[in-house]
């Protein structure tokens, strides 16, 4: 069963209504106490300048046929990003795909991409697909994350691994910032797939296992990782203080390239060097 885009598009917006404060807007605060916490639904109308019932029907997702004026104008009451506003898109307009298609076929990555991985020892990389899935990896990403090789294909999910695998939880020095990272991209993914069930299977399975992960996905949260940084508390090596840069490919956006860098000459490189010296070989599936 695919997720509910209507349902999805009511949340979402609600949500962004919730973080915006009148005040801040130079909108009358009346006094007394709201029921809840934002702008109340006749002021977003107002600020958008739509009626109140047209923006209700959009909240309700009672049509998904609205225009991009009145979507541009919904977009900039609410102060959405660009990452936010591209989801916003996705939830309220037709989707394309028709009734009854078949499931995506199984993602694969082609020979050139794996020896662009068997090329790159020195640093970790791995190639991430559809939902978090983890699709190829280098040796050196293996001995820094974990050993994908060991797991099943349907374990060699990060969304899976990072609320359902206690050794994630002390991998990472900022677990609660990774797992918000992970539902974030998630939803994206989510958002471009609409019609694919293996998604809603995804998001239902993690709801009743990890109460974690339906307290960070209620917050609709939206992550395009593009780089940054994380901080590994490695069992073997110590600290390690690495950046990230994520590069999708142009003729399958659906695949994601990561690599981590690291400063040359400080700690952590010295760490992931060690990191690498035991681990010369390169392990891809």
């Amino acid at each position: 069963m695919a997720l509910d885009r209507r349902a999805e598009l009511g949340e979402f917006l609600r949500s962004r209504r919730a973080r915006l404060k009148p005040e801040e807007l130079g909108l009358p605060d009346y006094g007394g106490r709201r029921r809840v916490p934002g702008l109340r639904r006749e002021e977003l109308a107002r600020l958008a300048g739509v009626s109140v019932d047209h923006y209700v029907r959009l909240e309700q997702g009672r049509t998904l046929h609205f225009s991009e004026a009145v979507l541009d104008a919904v977009a900039r009451a609410l102060r959405l990003d660009d990452v936010e506003r591209g989801h916003l898109y996705r939830l309220a307009r037709p989707y394309t795909e028709p009734a009854g298609a078949p499931a995506p076929e199984p993602q694969g990555v082609r020979p050139g991409l794996r020896r662009l991985l068997d090329s790159t020892a020195d640093v970790p990389v791995y190639v991430v697909g559809r939902y978090t899935n983890v699709l190829a990896w280098n040796d050196l990403a293996a001995a820094l994350i974990t050993d994908f090789g060991a797991l099943a294909p349907a374990e060699r999910n990060f969304a899976r691994m990072v609320f359902l695998d206690e050794g994630m939880r002390s991998l990472y020095a900022d677990w609660r910032g990774k797992a918000a990272d992970i539902v974030g991209y998630l939803r994206l993914d989510v958002g471009r797939h609409p019609g694919d069930p293996a998604a809603a299977a995804l998001v239902e399975e993690l709801s009743a296992a990890s109460p974690e992960f339906r307290e960070i996905w209620a917050e609709h949260g939206l992550k395009e990782k593009t780089h940054g940084r994380y901080v590994y508390r490695h069992p073997v090596v110590g600290t390690l203080d690495l950046g990230f840069e994520t590069l999708r490919l142009p003729d399958d956006p659906d695949q994601a390239l990561i690599a981590h860098t690291v400063e040359e000459g400080s700690p952590s490189h010295a760490a992931l060097r060690l990191l690498a010296a035991t681990h010369q070989s390169v392990s891809v599936r």
